[in-house]
């Protein structure tokens, strides 16, 4: 039997974890569909939420864990390790998908990392994009001009990450860090050797907002490119 766990980690997210749940609702959906005996475990970590994060997560068909750790490293662990107890299934035959509560993904999200899988992969790494809505004109055609579909660089994001179990837990897990969880956990994989891919073909879209749930985040690297590109430019000094 093949599984696949999905953890989720969530911090004061009313506004936009009722898209996420439901791309990934769907996602679970067409890939059951293509594969009817997949079990699959969505776990969201309600970490330390004072909004009505957990009333909108209740209303998918979903676990919910409630931490007040206020880490994403923690609560990450928190939902692989729930999601993985809920599977009768042996770590080998597992993958672990792994996302953020203010990120859509596609309908062949898990799909595509499972066909990756069959192909050798033990970590893959997913590509994101920033929702062109939260920014200007100016940062969305930067952004395009600088990121070409095919050519993945290769980064490593929470909001796109999948692993295979087995490679999970023999590189320590998720630790428990306030911020570059995702990176530490990669670097560790690689230690132990395992076969990394990288692929835009299951691309997320996450919030392009500049104020997120972690200091040095997607949302801080946003922030730093839109200070970069809309700055005014300097006046000239007197007497130029």
């Amino acid at each position: 039997m093949r599984a696949v766990a999905v953890a989720i980690p969530a911090h004061d997210e009313e506004a936009l974890i009722g898209r996420c749940l439901s791309s990934v609702t769907r996602a679970v959906a067409h890939a059951r569909e293509r594969e009817p005996g997949l079990v699959v475990s969505v776990v969201v970590v309600l970490d330390a939420c004072r909004d009505t994060t957990a009333e909108v997560a209740r209303r998918w068909p979903v676990a919910t864990v409630e931490i007040s750790a206020r880490r994403v490293g923690t609560a990450r662990r928190i939902g692989v390790a729930h999601a993985l107890s809920a599977l009768d299934a042996r770590p080998e035959d597992t993958w672990i998908a792994m996302t953020d509560a203010d990120t859509v993904v596609p309908l062949d999200w898990i799909t595509h990392q499972l066909d990756l899988a069959d192909a050798g992969a033990d970590l893959v790494l997913g590509t994101v994009r920033p929702d062109f809505a939260d920014l200007s004109a100016r940062h969305s055609a930067y952004w395009r001009a600088t990121h070409h579909r095919g050519r993945p660089a290769g980064n490593v994001h929470g909001a796109n990450l999948g692993v295979r179990a087995s490679v999970y837990l023999a590189a320590g897990g998720i630790p428990d860090l306030d911020e570059h969880e995702d990176v530490a956990l990669v670097r560790a994989a690689r230690a132990i050797g395992a076969r990394e891919l990288a692929s835009d073909v299951h691309e997320v879209e996450t919030s392009g907002r500049f104020t997120g749930r972690t200091p040095a985040g997607y949302a801080a690297f946003l922030r730093q490119v839109h200070a970069w590109i809309d700055a005014p430019p300097p006046l000239p000094a007197p007497g130029a």
